[in-house]
């Protein structure tokens, strides 16, 4: 795996348009896309999700990002959302967090972190939990990113989200060429 490959990762509460933005943002840069592995897993659980589980999507999406990194020849790649979602969602629904994803925090950064504002409207799903709730994951978010000294920036836009994340990325690529 080429550690100078660099990972951008878009994350966010619930409906704030992660998925979207992220297989878009790759098809505008051509650089490979690594999706969101919970997505696929929560949608076969039959019960509800375990501590078990969130270690198990955690091992998914390190996978998949680890499978990318190794065959990728571009400089950075995309994904959608990152492990640490396993931790807040971990904290917020099971009252403790995994220690193999809390010890990865630090082991495995990203290098820049877009994290989507709550200024869209809600779209049903039915993964999706906690419409009311944007607010608070926001700021968990928010405090999450600053607790690991995350180097990110918060985007919204309704109708020109698309753009106003390019052009973040593009500045953080900017400042990563000085």
């Amino acid at each position: 795996m080429n550690s100078a490959i660099k990972k951008i990762a878009i994350v966010g509460p619930e409906s704030t348009g992660k998925s979207t933005i992220s297989k878009a943002l790759a098809k505008h840069y051509q650089v490979p896309w690594v999706p969101e592995y919970a997505r696929y897993y929560c949608a076969a659980l039959t019960a509800d999700c375990t501590l078990q589980d969130e270690i198990n999507m955690f091992h998914g999406q390190v996978a998949l990002e680890e499978s990318v990194l190794a065959i990728t020849e571009s400089d950075f790649i995309i994904c959608d959302t990152t492990f640490l979602t396993v931790k807040i969602w971990s904290d917020e629904m099971l009252g403790e967090t995994p220690q193999i994803v809390t010890d990865a925090l630090q082991a495995k950064p990203y290098d820049f972190y877009v994290l989507l504002d709550i200024d869209l409207p809600w779209m049903e799903d039915p993964l999706r939990d906690f419409p009311h709730m944007r607010e608070h994951f926001m700021s968990v978010w928010h405090k999450e990113l600053k607790f690991l000294n995350a180097n990110y920036v918060v985007v919204g836009g309704l109708n020109d989200r698309l753009q106003n994340v390019i052009e973040a990325i593009d500045g953080f690529l900017r400042s990563e060429v000085l």
